[in-house]
């Protein structure tokens, strides 16, 4: 039966490429207080160490860095004998279900997920696995696509996440993009789908494009990340190409002018549609412009007429 232990801190070291950032930001401060007047509640998952002395955290990394704060010396810990894989899967399962995660945590997350899982067997039972569970997964031989009862890693972890098999493939595929572009994603610049593009550009490439992003303060649209990827399949994509590829308007960079309907609805009839709106601001413009130049071109026959 496991026991939960206090240890030391300064015992417990961080999972090996831990996917998923711990932050500072109004969430610690609040796991901090809640640290400082009741201590660490729930007890951190760790295993001995693989790569030297002490713990490794395989579950509670925020609450290990909040109790830091909150003045602790020593954390609950449960101590589980877990090989790589087992460690992943529990790793990635006690993490995933928080929110607002970044596309980036998503994305190596699901692979170290995937990979964890495809060495434990290509074939996993869906009976015998559930979310959180971190015992040795045993598979069937593989006999072909599809087995009886069973299904592939792929498709059970689409199950577990609650996502489709190809939006996992999507987040995983944002894994091939440099850091610079990944952040990018993270932080709204670049849209996911336009990510997922971009991914399959090679690193040099992708160097280039974010030298230029940077240099002209723009992002490919979706359509043009496509037309980045198709060049860099057939080889012809250079930083002339890229330029020429990002210098093309798109339709959200074409000037806009925005008018409060609200301030503009007493000049209207009650019933008029929001089309029938605009088509009379259109034609009011349009009178106005003539009207105008009408004014224009009597003004330069009267001043012709007088030079004579």
């Amino acid at each position: 039966m496991e026991k939960i232990k206090n240890v030391s801190i300064n015992e417990l070291h961080d999972f090996r490429n831990h996917p998923f950032k711990v932050e500072t930001n109004v969430e610690l401060c609040e796991l901090m207080k809640s640290i400082e007047e009741e201590g660490v509640l729930v007890p951190l998952l760790v295993r001995t160490n693989p790569y030297g002395d002490g713990y490794e955290v395989v579950s509670g990394h925020r609450r290990k860095e909040a109790a830091k704060w909150a003045g602790e010396t020593e954390v609950p810990v449960v101590i589980r004998e877990l090989d790589d894989d087992q460690a992943v899967v529990a790793m990635v399962d006690s993490n995933l279900h928080r929110e607002n995660l970044k596309p980036s945590e998503k994305a190596f997350a699901y692979r170290m997920k995937l990979e964890a899982m495809k060495h434990q067997g290509k074939k996993v039972s869906a009976e015998d696995i559930t979310l959180a569970q971190v015992e040795p997964r045993f598979a069937q031989k593989e006999q072909g696509d599809v087995v009886s009862g069973t299904m592939r890693s792929n498709e059970l972890l689409a199950k577990q996440a609650g996502e489709s098999v190809a939006q996992i493939k999507r987040y995983i595929r944002l894994t091939n993009l440099i850091p610079k572009i990944l952040d990018m994603v993270d932080q709204g610049k670049i849209a996911f789908t336009v990510a997922v593009e971009l991914s399959y550009l090679k690193e040099e490439e992708q160097y280039e494009l974010h030298a230029i992003m940077d240099l002209e303060q723009c992002t490919p649209s979706l359509s043009q990340a496509c037309r980045l990827k198709v060049m860099s399949q057939h080889g012809t994509l250079d930083m002339d190409a890229i330029c020429m590829v990002l210098e093309e308007e798109k339709p959200n960079q074409r000037e806009q002018i925005k008018l409060r309907a609200d301030s503009l609805a007493k000049y209207f009839p009650e019933d008029y549609t929001t089309k029938q709106k605009t088509d009379l601001i259109e034609q009011l413009l349009k009178e106005w412009y003539e009207k105008q130049e009408y004014s224009k071109q009597e003004s330069l026959g009267s001043s012709m007429g007088r030079s004579r």
